[in-house]
Formats: structure tokens, sequence, C-alpha cells
């Protein structure tokens, strides 16, 4: 059938009606939304619209006091969202967020800037309502205009991984001066509300007029947070007071936080200084992270004394992965077989008994310590999403329950190194003359190891000497300079490195800076290993689109086993709790968080102080002229003794 020129004006407008119609019912649609107090990524949220304090808070929680605490390395920046410098990471307490986390819940968010929040079904976009009472520590009100601002311009002039973070935000547009709204491009990503919500810093955007974004600052920049930067000494120390005029005291999701007055921070170029000054008392908090220094360490006077607390605080969160990272931008190692070689050159086994007093646990996923983690074989809804990729990714990965290689059995160690140089063999890399060479180019294999403390040299030695029976050459370098070793770090420029990637009980967008082909070549991307393998890519996508909580944590496993077999590092270790120490002064909840330490719950305690100043107290001048007439009296009589004996034997 044959359409006349009316026929296709009638269609074409047709057409446009429906269209015009669609896009109608849904702005009608998105004006019937309600603002909510709260969004979580699935389910319900746990707490109602007006809940009064999170169950690990503490509304009684003493107001006032002073924390001294530690860092290693230095710093040179007071703006930790640009490349540029070495940032100090708590200038973050001087900005807020629209949105604050449950720390009991696996990914929700209740209102902070924002009272309220909206999003459609589909999740393309999402709407935030600012409070009216939120204010920078100027006094001046926080807007639509500012969110806007600062998105624009962490996107533009801020670290370049924010760029693959939010990389599906189209734009954001103000709606009224205090209703700002979010547009989301591409496939679904119902993650994006949320992490719009907490990560982006909501900067003033008249303090910033005239100003370079990108550059280097150690003038402290406006915020809105609970705290002002009173004193800073570049590379020493900073010191944090209260902002007594902070506008959010008295909101659900602050009850009970943000307690002491003063927060001071001292920098230690080296983490043995740093404990012996912890002993000293000169800093009142320290999460351990050494199982040698927790055994060892942790017996001084003060903690017989019940001056200083040692305490494991359980945790339920993901314990991450920490390993030795190949970097695959290097021809040695971007061959699959090879880097699952070297794995069984560590001796986990002999290490956790030798040296870190069997402290740990070796650790077999991305996700350990959760339902997140593929510690067995797969199901039938990860098999049929495995299926699609058959013969792009490891054949182990359909049958096989990953294990890294062990030394439980008599004569492992050389048993597993045997392994090795089968493999290795097989690849085409031959010994000669006690060399690890490639039998067709003679290239003799060899990398460095990059360490940012000596205190890993002690576990990366062990290694190095079984690396070395398989005939590669491995040397050691320990950069204890930050900016320097973040500049490597940034370029990409190293063999191998110690990593940790932390893990969320809800993983999503932070996965495509981890292991995305984008973000592979990107200038300082924490894409260390330099994955580039479209499986990955596909997989994380549907991970990040996932319509429940089930969906996620199936896709989530699926990813752990491609990311497993195909061998990016050699798993290291991992505990399950935290490891504190500190001086008897400070308090923490009775209910801990599940999913964090929580430690902006805890508070200084004056009733302990003032015990802990009576057991420590020194004595007083009075005190002390009776201990000098003491001790004078006894060498007058120990002289006199020694006259006798003198005299005696003449």
């Amino acid at each position: 059938m044959k359409l006349n020129k009316l026929s296709y004006k009638f269609l074409y407008f047709l057409i446009i009606a429906i269209f015009s119609q669609v896009s109608l019912l849904k702005n009608i649609h998105a004006n019937n939304l309600d603002y909510m107090h709260g969004i979580a990524m699935h389910g319900d949220l746990k707490y109602p619209k007006d809940f009064k304090k999170f169950d690990y808070a503490n509304e009684n929680a003493f107001k006032g006091g002073k924390i001294n605490r530690f860092s290693i390395g230095t710093f040179d920046n007071l703006n930790p969202y640009i490349l540029k410098g070495v940032p100090a990471y708590q200038a973050g307490y001087l900005f807020e967020t629209l949105m604050k986390s449950s720390f009991d819940e696996p990914f929700s968010q209740y209102g902070l800037i924002a009272e309220g929040v909206k999003v459609p079904p589909d999740r393309s976009w999402v709407a935030f309502k600012i409070r009216k009472e939120a204010r920078f520590s100027d006094g001046s009100k926080v807007s639509a205009k500012d969110v806007k601002f600062s998105f624009e311009t962490i996107m533009s002039k801020g670290h370049p991984t924010y760029k693959t973070y939010w990389g599906q935000v189209d734009r954001a547009e103000e709606i009224s001066e205090n209703e700002v709204k979010f547009y989301f491009k591409g496939e679904p990503n119902p993650e994006l509300p949320l992490i719009i919500g907490y990560q982006l810093p909501i900067f003033s955007k008249k303090d910033w007029e005239g100003k370079d974004f990108s550059k280097t600052t150690l003038v402290p920049p406006l915020g809105s947070g609970p705290y002002l930067i009173s004193d800073v000494k570049a590379g020493r120390s900073l010191t944090l007071k209260k902002n007594k005029n902070y506008w959010g005291n008295k909101l659900n999701v602050n009850v009970g936080r943000y307690n002491f007055d003063t927060i001071h921070y001292d920098y230690y170029r080296d983490e043995t200084v740093a404990l012996e000054a912890f002993k000293s008392g000169a800093y009142d908090f320290k999460q351990e992270n050494s199982s040698k220094n927790w055994a060892t360490a942790y017996k001084f006077g003060a903690v017989k004394e019940g001056k200083v607390k040692v305490e494991e605080i359980k945790y339920y969160r993901p314990s991450g992965m920490q390993g030795f990272a190949f970097n695959t931008r290097k021809t040695i190692f971007q061959n699959r077989n090879v880097r699952k070689a070297l794995t069984y050159a560590f001796d986990f086994e002999w290490s956790n008994r030798n040296l870190f007093y069997n402290a740990y646990t070796r650790t077999k996923s991305f996700f350990d310590n959760s339902e997140l983690a593929s510690q067995n074989l797969p199901s039938k809804e990860e098999l049929a999403i495995l299926e699609n990729y058959r013969g792009k990714i490891p054949d182990e990965v359909f049958t096989t329950i990953f294990s890294p290689p062990n030394t439980d059995e008599e004569n492992g160690l050389r048993k597993n190194l045997r392994t090795a140089r089968r493999i290795l063999k097989k690849e085409g890399w031959i010994i000669k003359d006690d060399v690890l060479i490639n039998k067709e180019t003679g290239e003799i294999f060899e990398f460095e190891i990059l360490l940012r403390s000596p205190l890993f040299e002690r576990i990366v030695l062990p290694m190095k000497r079984n690396l070395k029976k398989l005939g590669i050459n491995v040397s050691i370098r320990t950069v204890q300079d930050d900016s320097q070793y973040i500049r490597r770090l940034e370029d990409f420029d190293y063999d191998m490195i110690v990593v940790n990637y932390g893990s969320i009980i809800s993983p999503g967008n932070e996965q495509k800076n981890y292991w995305g082909s984008a973000s592979a070549d990107q200038k300082a991307s924490p894409n260390y290993t330099g994955v580039k393998n479209p499986v990955i890519d596909e997989i994380i996508d549907k991970l990040i689109s996932a319509k429940s909580r089930e969906e996620l944590v199936t896709y989530t496993k699926v990813l752990d086993r491609i990311l497993l077999f195909n061998y990016y590092l050699i798993p290291q270790f991992h505990i399950g709790h935290y490891r504190v120490a500190y001086w008897n002064k400070i308090s923490r909840p009775e209910v801990s968080p599940k999913y964090d330490l929580g430690f902006d719950f805890w508070w200084f305690d004056p009733k302990k102080a003032k015990n802990l100043d009576v057991i420590s107290s020194p004595k007083s001048d009075e005190e002390n002229k009776k201990d000098n007439t003491i001790y004078f009296l006894l060498l007058i009589f120990l002289l006199f003794i020694l006259w006798k004996i003198k005299r005696k034997t003449s």
C-alpha cells in the first residue's frame, strides 16, 4: 500500500504527539513523586522517617575534649579532591555531602545537606531538596547552584578518577533555589543516585570565584562540615577545631557524632617511630596493621596498668583483597599462566607461622568474609551468565573453587616450585646458568617490587628467595617519600606492588575504577594491575545495573571468579576484626556498627581522663624534695660504708 504526502504528514505528527504525551506523562509522574528521607540500594530502609538516631550512636556522649591522632607520611595540600600534591585526608572534615550513609545497613543513606531525595522507578535521575538551615562555615546558605557548581568543578578539574566514577551522569540542573536534579545516561545504573548523594563534597561557588580549583593550597577551603582547620604545619601537623556554629549538630544522622572539640594530627615518616610515640602518650588512638606489633609491642607498662586499652572489634564487611599486584602493562606479566606460576612462590603458611604469629587467614576472594565471596562451585544462575563467555574466560571458572597454592603438606614449597617450573617451561621460559630466560628472545626474567614501608620487606624477602630458586631475579625498592611513591603509582611506574583493594558490602561503580578497561590507561586510576578485559567490563556493567540484592550477589560472585582465575595478583591474607589500642581516656558506644569502625561516634571521657591523670600524674615539688633528701642520705650512708671498708683493709 502506497502512502501519499498527506499520510506521511499525518504519521509524522502522530509520532510527535505520542512522544509528547509520553514526555508529558513522565513529567507529571516526576512532579507527583514525593521527597523521601532516605534511599536504599535494594530493599527497604531500616530507619523510618522520624528516627531519632542510629542504633550505634550514643546520644549521651560527652561533647568536648581533645584527641591526638597520628598519620604516616606527609602532606602539602588541603584540597583532597585533585590530582596535584599530597593531600591531608583530614581536610574531608571540612565538607559535607547531600546524604549520610548508615553503617549498619548494606547500602542506605539518609538526608544531611539534603532533607529529601526522590528518584523514579528506573532511577534515570535523582533530585535533592536542600535544607533551609544548611550553611557554610561563614554563615552563607548552601544552595542548588553550589551543588551544581561542585559537581561540574570536580568533573572538570578534580581527580581524573571522578570522570570514570560519575561518567554516566549527563548533567546537573537547578530546579529551584533549594532543589537540584541530576540526569543519567547510558545503561541503568541504580547506584548513581546514592554515590552522588554521599560522595559529592559540596563547595561554595562564591568562595571559589577567582581561584583555581586544580592547584594545591594550604589555605583551608570554605566548607559546610563540623570542623574548621585551626592550625597547619605543612607535612608535620594539622589541627581541627569543632565549628561552634555548625548547622547540622542536631540532625538525626549526627546525634552522638563529632564529639571531640579538638582533633590534632601529628605526621610521622616511619611506623616504628609512630609506635614508640604512641607508647609515650604522644597521641591517643592507634589502629594496628602489623601482626608482629600486635603480638609483641602492646605489652608495655601502660597496658598492664590499664592506662592503655587493647581491643579487637569484629566487623561484618568484606575484608577486601591485599596482594602482590602484577602490572600487566609490563610484557613479562601479560601471560596469565606466567602470573599463575609466580603465585606458587608465595609461602603463606610459613609466613603466617614465622612472621605473623598465626594471626591471619589466607585470602581466597576479593570479597572474603561476606556472602559475596565465590567460595563454592558456581550456582545455576552464575553458570547461566558464565556460559555466555565460554572460551573467553579460564575454563577453571566453571568447575573449580579458587584456592591459592598452599604448603600444608610435607615438602609443600618444593612441590609448588616444581609446579611453577613446569608452567614456566611450557610458556617458553627456561633456566640457563641458574637464570630464567625466554627461550625465543633470550630475555631475562627479572622485575622490581615497589614498597611504601620497610615493614613489608620482611614479608617480601622470603618470596624473593623462593623466586630466586625459579631463576627469577627480584629487586626490592622501598620508597618512603610519599610524594615520590604516589607519583610512581599515578604513572604506573612499577612492576609489582602491594595493594589493598577495600571492599564494601554493596559493590558497584568503584569496580570500574579497579578493573575497567577505560581506567587502565587513565593517569592515577586505581586500576593498578592494568586490566583490559571486555568480559570483565560487561560483568561490571551488569553488576552495577542489578535490580535486586540477589542479582547483585550473583554478578559479584561471577566477577570474583573471573578476576581470581586470571591471576592479576597473588592473594595475601586478612583478619575479620579491627585491632585498636587507645589511651583510656576515650570511650566508644556499647553497640558497634556492623560495617565500619565508626570512630566519629567515640568521645572524650572526662572521668576516665581524671583517673588516668591520677595514675599518671607527676609528683608535687614537695614530694620531689622529700625524695631527693632520702636519696642524698642514702648516698652519704653508702660513702660512709665504703670509707669504713677501705680503712679496715688498710
